[in-house]
């Protein structure tokens, strides 16, 4: 029987639950009779075939929808296939299970898995690029259909209603999340690659002035935001470095404060003296039994509030409120140099490593304690004389020249 529409408008179940005619021109086109909800008889048109021994059955569509001339064109496509080797039905269970494999889930489980191998400030940047608007409208998209016009899209919205650096970094962010993906086989491809990449900002070069510096020291209260920035001021530290710093890292009796290479942006642990004035701030901030940070009582990761301390740090002490906590780092670098402080020491203090590249780090292992010492001395002197005025008490030390 071939099967057309006078032929299957005949089809009846004849007191069966389920019943399957086949065309006898086309070898697995089938029309399909199953007595569903109410006694109502529910026709579709399948196409049935084998598969490494086992049956296998493709829904091709129902008959109310797929004429017969439609069905029989559709079954000759999938045929097609089945005879180069092909099998529609696995491929469409497996798009099936794709299509619940999310984007947001996958972000999900992404997080969860770098929860442990990056900083914790790192993290939540991350997660805010990735969970929050920026890429929501292609969340409840299967994750390896995310598609290079998607992202490009997302990115020119993101430039338009935020900024060309927010979208910029949230594109770095989503990027990433997709070399781990594939790394995971979730995808076979980083949809990311080709998209425009938004212009970044320049550099900042922001150097505070001896005024400015003064201003701001004054200007910070006896309160966790106020130590922060004047411990800042002193090591040159970045502010999550200060703001999560830990009782267990510091020696008030040795004078040393030790950054662990895991809260270190280069991943190498890091030790700076602790000058007396610097001292005198740590030994002033409570010291609670069941808490090892600092600074931060109410968050586990240390500091937080930084816009709000900044905004009101910024009303008191009258500076021009363009410039930022990181400012004071390169300050600190910029009056090192000043003071006749060399290059390798300051980039010691500020635990950077392009002093030690190439064939020079391989063979020069030393922490210039001394000398550090010595410029962090000279350096704390400099901003007590700016904050009390008189006259320096430290005088830079210069090593001995040949004769």
């Amino acid at each position: 029987m071939k099967l057309d529409a006078k032929t299957v408008a005949a089809l009846k179940l004849d007191g069966k639950t389920d019943a399957i005619h086949f065309d006898n021109e086309m070898a697995g086109f089938g029309f399909r009779l199953r007595l569903g909800a109410g006694g109502k008889v529910l026709r579709s048109w399948i196409v049935q075939y084998k598969r490494a021994g086992a049956t296998r059955r493709l829904l091709l569509g129902s008959a109310a929808v797929l004429g017969a001339e439609q069905a029989r064109g559709m079954a000759k496509k999938v045929l097609a296939r089945i005879a180069l080797g092909e099998d529609p039905q696995a491929d469409r269970l497996d798009r099936r299970g794709k299509d619940r494999i999310t984007l947001s889930g996958v972000i999900n489980e992404y997080l969860a898995a770098k929860q442990r191998e990056v900083r914790p400030r790192t993290l939540q940047a991350v997660t805010i690029y990735l969970t929050g608007d920026y890429f929501r409208p292609l969340h409840a998209m299967p994750v390896d259909k995310v598609s290079r016009k998607d992202i490009a899209s997302r990115l020119l919205v993101i430039t338009r209603e935020h900024s060309s650096i927010v979208a910029g970094r949230a594109r770095a962010a989503l990027a990433t999340f997709f070399v781990w993906a594939m790394q995971c086989g979730l995808v076979e491809h980083n949809p990311i690659i080709g998209t425009l990449k938004p212009k970044e900002g320049t550099p900042r070069e922001r150097v505070l002035s001896d005024g400015e510096m003064a201003a701001i020291w004054r200007a910070c209260k006896d309160d966790d935001y106020g130590r922060i920035v004047r411990l800042m001021v002193l090591l040159g530290a970045r502010r999550q470095e200060i703001g999560g710093s830990r009782w267990s890292e510091i020696d008030l009796e040795r004078g040393i404060w030790t950054l662990p290479a895991a809260r270190s942006k280069n991943k190498r642990a890091h030790a700076l003296p602790l000058m007396p004035m610097a001292r005198d701030i740590i030994a002033g901030v409570a010291h609670m039994v069941s808490r090892d940070h600092l600074f931060g009582v109410h968050s586990e990761h240390g500091f937080s509030a930084w816009d709000k301390g900044k905004q009101a740090l910024d009303e008191r002490s009258g500076v021009s409120p363009d410039w930022t906590l990181h400012d004071i780092r390169r300050t600190l670098s910029t009056r090192l140099h000043d003071l006749g402080v060399a290059p390798h020491v300051v980039e010691q203090i500020l635990n950077h490593q392009g002093h030690r590249g190439q064939v020079g780090g391989t063979y020069n292992k030393s922490f210039y304690e001394r000398e550090v010492r010595a410029a962090l001395a000279l350096w704390c002197d400099h901003i007590r004389t700016l904050v009390e005025g008189g006259e320096r008490k430290v005088i830079p030390y210069a090593p001995a020249t040949a004769t």
